[in-house]
């Protein structure tokens, strides 16, 4: 196979999971914007971001939300283009367009469809898991959906404020001014919100953990990497070690096994050796080498 023919293989192939990722985010732009004219905006509810925004100002000087989505869009993608230069930007671009376009385009269905308002704890779990497996697609396509993460971002580079505590400082004043204006319960949903929302988006990029990693120190290291190889049908590495304190040489053992098998392997362990020392981690994403 000559070089130009692996050529336009690998361009075909890039472009084609660029047509799945772009699809992708587009869906969950789209969702999200139905969940804003469905449950967030009717109910006005203050969990962070531009829609936020949007709710405070329709509540405050009648702002239409599609004016204030699409305006804080473009504002936050212009300040992104100035301050963190084309290519960062070009993530935000999709989302800053057609986020605001799919609010404006679905806001038709709202009065068509009734929904039950009067339980906000159902509402608001609703909103976090369904929130937070868009959010999740959206990123796992390497995108972002742009919006008040971007003070973040210019944050960061020009400053090295952990953009984590600084998303955290600015949703929380959009939260409080909900609560100041709706209510302080709306304070309590809207921490549920978030709160889900990032648990469901952990699970998203990283999968439910199936197995779990076991770091293993002990003085049987023999007994128990047989009963684990032999008795238990998994793998193990063994690693040098050496004890920062007694500078002591020793074999640092690192095993994987389903989750199902971790209360046995651990009771197991320590039967073999009462002083065993072993540190257990999630593992979400193991390769077997063939």
């Amino acid at each position: 196979m000559n070089e130009k023919n692996i050529s336009d293989k690998v361009v075909k192939k890039y472009n084609k999971k660029n047509i799945r990722r772009y699809t992708q985010m587009l869906v969950a732009l789209f969702f999200l914007a139905i969940l804003y004219n469905f449950f967030i905006q009717p109910a006005y509810l203050t969990t962070g971001g531009i829609n936020a925004i949007a709710v405070l100002l329709k509540y405050l000087f009648k702002i239409n939300p599609k004016i204030t989505l699409t305006i804080t869009s473009l504002f936050f993608l212009i300040i992104s283009y100035i301050f963190l230069g084309k290519e960062k930007t070009k993530g935000n671009l999709v989302a800053a367009i057609m986020y605001p376009v799919f609010v404006y385009l679905t806001e038709f269905l709202r009065p068509l469809i009734h929904i039950d308002m009067s339980d906000m704890l159902i509402m608001s779990v609703f909103i976090g898991v369904v929130g937070g497996i868009c959010n999740g697609l959206i990123y796992k396509t390497g995108f972002s959906n742009g919006g008040l993460p971007v003070i973040s971002q210019i944050l960061f580079e020009k400053f090295k404020i952990s953009m984590g505590k600084t998303n955290l400082v600015l949703n929380s004043v959009l939260i409080l001014l909900g609560g100041y204006y709706f209510g302080i319960t709306m304070i309590m949903y809207a921490i549920i919100i978030n709160y889900i929302n990032s648990m469901v988006v952990d699970r998203m990029l990283l999968g439910i953990s199936k197995n779990k990693s076991l770091y293993i120190v002990t003085e049987k290291s023999e007994e128990i990497k047989h009963f684990i190889v032999k008795e238990m049908d998994h793998s193990v590495t063994v690693i040098k070690a050496q004890g920062s304190f007694s500078k002591e040489k020793k074999e640092l053992l690192l095993a994987v096994i389903p989750t199902k098998e971790y209360f046995q392997v651990t009771e197991s362990i320590k039967l073999i050796d009462p002083k065993v020392f072993y540190v257990v981690s999630d593992a979400y994403e193991v390769n077997k080498a063939i």
